[in-house]
């Protein structure tokens, strides 16, 4: 017996979780786990299935597509470890926190390697057995490095995603391009409020009473990439900007895993910019 997880995307029409379950039905699966819904103003289905039994993925897929609208997005997906790289630059909260999780078995994930354009974190990450890579910025413009950063992240073969822990460098628009829906970035921000460097001060000077982080995909608009997960916390009056700094680290670390876990579960749909979560 094997697990499939099935996602759908299709434009919205009468009966389309009834024309799904009879082909499950007919396959002879069983249905573990199922999550549907209709975007009405976009007039967009989405529907996320966990389904069990004997049947070859693509013979899965194509019955289903033969039975929704032509334009139908169907992919059937084997759960499994999912590959990452994770790039950071000096802070190691958001990592640590990665690198934990990942050790105690929380995250359906291999982590091929860390990627840094300082050094300051290799001890830590050489403590879980992973490749640490230093690419340093100092003395080449951004492109150059950006390039050997390309180089040493292809160097590591097919990979899902790649996780930026509070990776401080703003990726050039070919790069972004160049992993396309595949980087997760977290920003110590409830966007699409305070974007940018040093939002907490920015929080401080407008008297915030909470304040939050964002888990999103990277998009070539700065912090506007869909969002995966937020979280907040109460600050108040007796906060400096340096103690909503430090309370927000802890928000960040959790937000940054909580989206990274929806990632590599299969349960997150992309669309217009937003995400629906499964």
């Amino acid at each position: 017996m094997s697990q499939f997880r099935v996602l759908i995307d299709a434009n919205d029409e009468k009966g389309l979780v009834h024309k799904v379950s009879t082909v499950f039905y007919n396959l002879n699966l069983n249905i573990l786990s199922n999550s549907e819904f209709v975007d009405k103003e976009s007039n967009k289905f989405f529907m996320r299935s966990l389904v069990d039994g004997d049947v070859d993925k693509r013979a899965l897929s194509s019955a289903i597509k033969e039975v929704l609208p032509l334009d139908t997005t169907v992919k059937v997906i084997e759960p499994k470890k999912k590959n990452i790289i994770i790039m950071a630059t000096k802070e190691l909260h958001a990592l640590g926190d990665i690198l934990i999780r990942h050790e105690a078995g929380e995250l359906e994930a291999n982590i091929l390697a860390v990627i840094s354009n300082y050094d300051k974190l290799e001890s830590l990450v050489n403590k879980f057995d992973i490749p640490y890579v230093t690419v340093s910025h100092e003395g080449v413009d951004r492109e150059t490095h950006e390039q050997k950063i390309i180089d040493s992240i292809n160097s590591y073969g097919d990979f899902d995603y790649i996780v930026l822990a509070k990776y401080m460098r703003i990726l050039t628009p070919q790069f972004v391009e160049t992993y396309e829906d595949k980087i997760i970035n977290i920003h110590h921000s409830f966007l699409p409020a305070f974007i940018g460097a040093n939002p907490y001060k920015q929080a401080y000077e407008r008297g915030v009473k909470i304040i939050g982080a964002t888990a999103h995909f990277v998009n070539n608009n700065l912090d506007e990439g869909p969002i995966i997960a937020q979280e907040v916390i109460h600050v108040d009056h007796a906060y400096s900007w340096k103690d909503m700094q430090k309370s927000g680290k802890d928000v960040e670390k959790v937000v940054l895993s909580r989206a990274l876990k929806l990632a590599l579960e299969d349960r997150i749909f992309v669309y217009e910019n937003k995400t629906v979560i499964f």
